[in-house]
C-alpha cells in the first residue's frame, strides 16, 4: 500500500464523528439542475421535486446571487416550496482556481461568504467542485497548492460552523485517485471532508464500494447517479467529456453500474449519517421529474428507505 493511501485510510478512521443527519439515518435528497427541463428554471425544479416526495434539495450559487445578502428571504421562498437545502454549491462568479496561490485570497473570501449564507438557510456543509480540468491535467504543484487552499478554507469554514466537502468530478482538477489520496492525506481531517458522486468515481475508474470503506465517516455527502452496467467497479477507461444530452454516462438509479445496495451495506456497518443526494447531469430521454420519480422508487424498493419520511 503507497504512503498516501495509507494516510487517507488512518484519516478515515472511526474516531471521526459522522455528519449528524435530520429525520433519521439517510438526508435523502436532490440536485436539480438537471438538463433537459430544470436546468433554466430553479423553482419548478423545487416544485416537481417536492411532487415526487423529495423534502430536500442542492442547487448552485449562480442560481441564487439575486438573494445575495438576503438568506433569510431565500429561506422562507423554498421552504414555502416544502423544501429544505441540503447544501448550496459554489459555482461562478465565485472563484474556484484552488491551484494558483495567486488566488487563494478571493477564493477564500468567496467561499467564506457562501459558507456563512447557507449556515443562514440551516446548512451543515459546503460542497465545492474545484474548477474545470486543464488539458495539461492537474500536476504535482497544483495538488499542493490545492491542499494548502483546502487547509485553509476549511479552518475558515469550520470556523463558521459549516463542514467543507469537496467533490470529485470528471473533468475538474480534482477526479481521480491520485488526486483524491494526495489531497486527502495532505489536509486536516476535521477540516475538509469528502462528497462521494458514485457516477464520476465510477467513470474515474474507481469502485464507489471499495472507496467508500476507505473513507468511511470522511464522507459527509453522496451523490447518486448510476452508469451503464459494463462500468460495474470502475470504468476501464478514461471518459472523454460527452454530450449529455446524445450520449450521457449517468442514469436514474437500478441502470446497474453502481452496486447501492453494497454501499448502503457498508455505510450500515459503521454507523453512517449524512447526505445522499440523488443526482442526474441530464435527462434526454424523459423529462427530469420522471427520472427523479425513477430514482426516488428505486431507493424505497430496493434500499428499503422512504426518502419522503428522511
Amino acid at each position: 500500500m503507497d504512503w498516501n493511501r495509507r494516510q487517507v485510510l488512518v484519516a478515515a478512521g472511526g474516531a471521526l464523528p459522522a455528519l449528524a443527519a435530520k429525520g433519521g439515518t439517510y438526508k435523502i435528497g436532490i440536485t436539480t439542475n438537471t438538463r433537459g427541463g430544470w436546468e433554466k428554471d430553479v423553482w419548478l425544479s423545487f416544485r416537481e421535486s417536492r411532487e415526487v416526495g423529495y423534502r430536500w434539495v442542492e442547487s448552485f450559487w449562480s442560481y441564487f446571487t439575486a438573494f445575495d445578502g438576503k438568506p433569510a428571504e431565500l429561506k422562507a421562498k423554498v421552504e414555502g416550496m416544502g423544501v429544505r437545502f441540503t447544501t448550496i454549491s459554489n459555482s461562478g462568479p465565485m472563484e474556484m482556481n484552488f491551484q494558483d496561490p495567486a488566488k487563494h485570497d478571493k477564493l477564500v473570501a468567496d467561499h467564506v461568504k457562501l459558507a456563512k449564507f447557507i449556515r443562514q438557510l440551516g446548512c451543515e456543509h459546503l460542497k465545492i467542485n474545484l474548477g474545470g480540468r486543464r488539458p495539461t491535467g492537474t500536476t504535482q504543484d497544483d495538488l499542493e497548492q490545492m491542499s494548502r487552499a483546502l487547509d485553509r478554507l476549511g479552518k475558515a469554514t469550520h470556523e463558521e460552523g459549516v463542514r467543507l466537502a469537496i467533490h470529485a468530478h470528471m473533468w475538474s482538477q480534482f477526479e481521480n485517485r491520485r488526486e483524491i489520496d494526495f489531497v486527502l492525506s495532505h489536509t486536516d481531517p476535521k477540516r475538509v471532508w469528502f462528497v462521494l458522486d458514485t457516477g464520476h468515481i465510477t467513470m474515474a475508474g474507481i469502485d464507489p464500494v471499495e472507496l467508500t470503506r476507505t473513507l468511511g465517516h470522511r464522507i459527509v455527502e453522496f451523490h447518486l447517479k448510476d452508469c451503464k452496467p459494463e462500468n460495474k467497479g470502475g470504468a476501464k477507461a478514461r471518459l472523454d467529456r460527452p454530450d449529455m444530452m446524445t450520449d450521457p454516462p449517468f442514469f436514474p438509479l437500478g441502470n446497474g453500474g453502481v452496486d447501492f445496495v453494497s454501499i448502503k451495506k457498508e455505510l450500515d456497518r459503521i454507523g453512517w449519517k449524512g447526505a445522499w443526494t440523488v443526482e442526474l447531469d441530464s435527462s434526454p430521454f424523459r423529462p427530469p421529474k420522471q427520472s427523479a420519480k425513477m430514482s426516488y422508487e428505486y431507493i424505497r424498493k430496493e434500499l428499503g428507505i422512504d426518502p419522503g419520511a428522511s
